[in-house]
This record gives C-alpha cells, structure tokens and sequence, in this order.
C-alpha cells in the first residue's frame, strides 16, 4: 500500500517551492494505494552552489498528503531558493511496524544530523537481527519500523569503511546484501549530495527521464562487479560514456523521477526504466548507470529506456465519485478491449498472440495450475470449472502463498499460468520462479506491460483493461476471466466433440458488454439495496457452480471497501458448520441463477429461510420478478 516518489533535476534551476511541489504532486498520484502517514526529505540550508545537499530536511506527518503540505509551509525554510541541483524523496506509509504516528513516517533517517535518509516499499524480514546487532554497536532506535534499521545499518558501513572511498552505489549494494525479504528502497545523503541510489527485490521501482535534450542512449548497459570478492573491498566498474545514461552536451539539463507506480510520473514523461531485482541504480552527476552484484543465466545486458502506455487522462476520476466507480463503469469497454482483435465471431475463431507459438505444447501437458492472489485467484476459481470443461484437463487453483508454503509438487509437462494486475505481486513471483527452476511451461496473465510478470514467463497475455487506480480490483478480475475463457477456447478449438459449446461460450462473450451496461443501468436500485445493508456487522454471500468465485469475490470488496466482515459461503456446505451462523439478525446475499445448481441452490435457500431470516428478495427490489431466479 506504501507509495514511493522521488525527484531529481541536474542542471535545471528550480525553485525549493516548486521542487516540494513537484514531490507533493508525485504523492497525491500515490494517494489511491491507501496510506495513514506522509513525509518527504529535501535539501536544507541556503542553496548556494557549494553548499548543495550538505542539510537534509524531514518533514513528516501523521494523516493526509494535504496534512503534510500544511506542515510543510510551517516550517523555517527558504522556498525561492533556486537549486541547480537538487535531490527530493517522498512517501506514503502504511503502517505494518509501528502505529502511524510522525516517528514511525518515512523518510527514517540513520541519525539526529539526517546524514543517510531511505524510503522504503515492503518488508525487511531479518530486521530484528539488524536491530539486535546496531544496537550492541551503540546505536540507539527512535521508531518501530523495519526501515530504520536500513538507515542505521548504511550509516555503520560508512563509519566503518577504514576512510575507504566507496561511491554511494557501493555503499547500497553492501547494505542490501544484508537485508533480506522484499523491499523497493531509495536512498539520500549528506555525504554523497546531489545523487540518489534506488533499488528494489520483490517490490517494482521505475524511473522516468525527462530532457530537452538528445539522451546518450536507449539502453542501459547493467555493469557487474569486476574480479573477486574482496572482504571490504566491493569494486565496481566506473559507470562512464558507453555504461550510463546523461543528457548529450556541455552541462545539458536532465530531470530523473524515481517512483513505485507509473501514476506518479505520467504527467512528467512517458519514457521510463523498469529496474530487475537486485537492480541497483544510481544517478551521479546527472548520469544513470545500473548495477548487480552477480550475473544470472539468461540474464538480460541492459536495461532499455520503454514509452509508457498510457494518459494522464485515464488516471483522473472525471465526473465519477471515486476510481473505483469509474472502473467499474468502465468494464464493458474494457470486456471490449480484452478480445478486441483476438475474437472473430463470424467465424466462431479465437487467437491469442502471446500464446500461439505455445499452445501446441500446451495442448500435450498433464495439468493446469492457475496461481494468483486476492482477485487474481477469484479469476482463477470462476473459470476452473470451463478450463476442466473443455479442455478435459486436471486444473488446479492455488493462492500463491500457500502454493509455496507447501512446496507443491511441479512438473515439466505442467502448464502454470500467474495471474497479477500489477505483475508484480511479490507471492505470485516467487511462485513463478519456483516454477521455472522445476522447467515448467510458465503463462502471465497480466494488466501491465513491462512488469516482472510479463518479462519472466515463457509467454502471455495483456488483458488491456486499461489503468486501474482504485485499490479494490473490478474490470481487472472480469477481464481476467474473458482471457482464460478465451484461453480454454483456445486450447479446444481441433476438439470436434466440443464445438457446440464452444460456439455457444463465444457467443456469450459477444453478449458480454451489453449484459454489463444492463447491469450497470440499476446504478441507483443498487445503492438502494447497499444502503440496507452497509449498517449490519456482518453479510454472508452464497452460491454455488460457477457462481461460487463471484461470493468469494464480492466478500472480499466488501471488506476491502466497507470494513464490514463478510464471507463467502459455497452453498453445497452450507450444513456442514455455516448454517450456525444464521438466524434473523444474519444479511445473507444468495445468487441463485437458472444453471444446472439451481435446484441446489432453491434447498440451500429454504434451510436459511428455515432459520427465520428477514427475507429481503433482491430481484424484485431491481424491477424483477422472484419467477425469474
């Protein structure tokens, strides 16, 4: 949920006034991730050339990004002065370690004089030992979080370096060796003013470019530590002309935005960096250079400079009360666009790009497994029973967490499909690579392209559903679900037994968007009906068949957006121990459609009418009649 933002100009004179601004904006692009704190680190003192970067600044605060702006005009600093160069970090917390309160907001800092501040996206699993270990060298801990003990601990490197001069990346590469977990960490300092080091394992980072001028290159060469190890002694290359990225020309400008999402960087370019794990990336004297610790096989050399697709426009609610209405009112556009140009429905044929150079050794594995988290595994629930369908094939559904947790079994004749918004969902990678070490076929079905996902897997599909900026995903799951539909379609178009049903699931989906606009159309009976229900402490949602991962689904928005406990029940169990939860205080929600459970569903229906539950039927309060279930 946390939101990291940073900005860089080298060469481009800016008032303090406007670079804070700029920092401000950067975390209101963030501010739809959810967060309880905010703060930002920027240069102190009074901007002369020589004194640049010598003070670092913290403001933090509990609250709102609008509370940290009112802190910020508080205090006793200089905004017209302009800085020709000039490094400022930000975020936004969601407190895990430590209650929200101003000690515990990030930037947390390595000291009382800020020599070494960090921002910090993730979990630093082992930072009870590094805490332990700093402590019984002297150094004493103000907050509670996990972050804290990477600040301190770059601070012990450095005093510790015997006066050896280590460049800023070098120092950051020391630390993280140290930290395990999965983190996205951006770094400033006093001793190293001016430059700024970012880096990132199991949590995304980018960096967006913005110059009037010609860059020296498309492509960044990642450079590698040269020689062996030495026990303090990390020798890097020296990034130079050919290793880095800089704007060509004498003292030319450049502008360098470092950020978790690309929300916070659109409005300023559209040309961006997507950083690798254990990427560590370093801007010094205006220039970009990307460094590793070690070489991996099938690893790729550089890292290329890519055009972000998409408007500003399309991160903007309009005339919507939220982003989360106006995604959900965006599905029958997005429905469009997921099979736009892979859906032929004259002549019933269904193509999808990404996967056709696969599908033969597809067609020939012995089981599909479907990984995924939250909404993604939804997805993977509500079309298990069509992927089994027609392909004839075992299919396994697996939340990635527990998928590792158990260390599944997995074979090379097993096809894994990974379903993530973001593509970067730190389970959901890692579950990817347990994968792809047992030689498994590995699939990404994804709603970002670029993303970890998208580059580890064998192969894919982008499910172009557009931006989605409100936490709580909705056109993301049922765009999830048209592409394994068309998925099993595809795997099933040379199988003349099914063909019938084939045609009719295709036409289905052709329906699909106008069925979404009808439902859309009851905006108002809907909010009726939430409107009874929002009060209650508590909501049970039951259905059964295909219907059972749109329970497990709407349960999950319901405490996503309303705080209020609510569960998705399968019908079939419902006297197996959920049944004791009813009684005439108990909202219970119950999908019942005209499918083959539908007589199922009618008995489930009766035992909690049994238990004396206010009845409240649904269909009629939408201008329906009870006949129609």
């Amino acid at each position: 949920m946390c939101g990291i933002f940073a900005y860089l100009n080298y060469r481009i004179p800016k008032q303090r006034q406007a670079i804070i601004e700029t920092l401000i904006r950067g975390l209101q692009r963030l501010e739809y991730r959810g967060y309880d704190s905010a703060g930002i680190g920027f240069d102190g003192g009074s901007g002369e050339k020589e004194n640049v970067g010598k003070q670092i600044q913290i403001v933090r605060t509990k609250g709102k990004v609008k509370d940290l702006q009112e802190e910020i005009s508080k205090q006793d600093v200089d905004f017209d002065v302009v800085c020709d160069i000039h490094v400022g970090i930000a975020h936004t917390r969601w407190a895990t370690h430590g209650a929200p309160a101003n000690v515990n907001t990030h930037p947390q800092r390595s000291d009382e004089d800020n020599e070494f501040i960090v921002i910090h996206n993730g979990i630093i699993t082992n930072y009870k030992d590094l805490r332990t270990f700093l402590e019984s060298k002297g150094y004493e801990f103000e907050s509670e979080t996990d972050t804290e003990s990477v600040a301190k601990l770059i601070k012990y490197i450095y005093d510790n370096s015997d006066n050896e001069e280590m460049s800023f990346d070098t120092l950051v590469e020391r630390v993280v060796q140290q930290l395990e977990g999965a983190f996205a960490l951006l770094f400033k300092s006093v001793h190293y003013p001016g430059q700024v080091v970012g880096t990132r394992r199991g949590s995304p980072m980018m960096i967006g470019i913005l110059s009037e001028h010609k860059l020296s290159t498309d492509h960044i060469p990642v450079l590698y530590r040269s020689g062996k190890e030495k026990m303090g002694n990390c020798t890097l290359p020296r990034a130079d002309s050919f290793s880095s990225l800089y704007a060509v020309g004498e003292e030319k400008g450049v502008e360098y935005f470092f950020a978790s999402d690309a929300s916070a960087i659109i409005e300023h370019t559209n040309r961006v960096i997507f950083l690798e794990d254990d990427d560590i990336a370093a801007v010094v004297n205006g220039r970009l250079s990307i460094h590793r610790v070690e070489r991996r096989p099938s690893e790729l050399p550089a890292r290329a400079i890519q055009t972000l697709q998409m408007e500003l426009q399309q991160m903007m609610k309009g005339n919507h009360s939220s982003f989360m209405q106006k995604e959900i009112f965006e599905q029958p556009e997005s429905v469009v666009n997921t099979m736009r140009g892979r859906v032929n429905f004259e002549d019933l044929s269904v193509v999808l790009g990404g996967l056709k150079d696969s599908i033969k050794e597809m067609r020939r594995c012995r089981r599909i497994i479907l990984i995924g988290c939250g909404t993604s595994y939804h997805a993977g629930v509500a079309t298990r029973q069509i992927l089994e369908e027609l392909t004839e094939l075992p299919v396994m559904v697996e939340l990635s967490s527990d998928f590792l947790d158990r260390n599944t079994p997995v074979f090379r004749d097993d096809v894994c499909i990974f379903l993530s918004q973001s593509g970067e969902t730190g389970d959901t990678l890692m579950a990817l690579r347990y994968c792809k070490e047992r030689r498994a076929l590995t699939v990404g079905i994804t709603n970002t392209v670029g993303s970890s996902i998208s580059r580890e897997t064998d192969c894919g599909v982008h499910i172009n559903a557009g931006p989605e900026i409100g936490v709580a995903s909705t056109k993301v799951y049922i765009c999830q679900f048209v592409a394994l539909v068309m998925f099993a379609l595809m795997m099933c178009d040379d199988r003349i037994s099914v063909q019938k049903r084939r045609a009719e699931i295709i036409h289905g989906l052709q329906k699909l968007p106008d069925m979404i606009k009808e439902v859309l159309s009851l905006d108002e009976e809907i909010h009726t009906v939430a409107s009874e229900l929002y009060q209650q402490r508590s909501v049970l949602i039951m259905g059964r068949g295909y219907h059972y991962a749109t329970c497990l689904e709407g349960a999950l928005k319901i405490k996503e957006m309303t705080f209020m406990h609510s569960e998705g029940i399968l019908a079939g169990e419902l006297k197996h121990g959920p049944l004791a939860l009813v009684d005439k205080f108990m909202p219970v929600i119950m999908l019942i459609i005209r499918d083959q459970t539908f007589a199922k569903c009618q008995n489930a229906l009766q035992q909690v009418l049994a238990r004396q539950v206010n009845y409240f039927d649904w269909k009629n309060s939408l201008q329906t009649t009870y006949g129609e279930l």
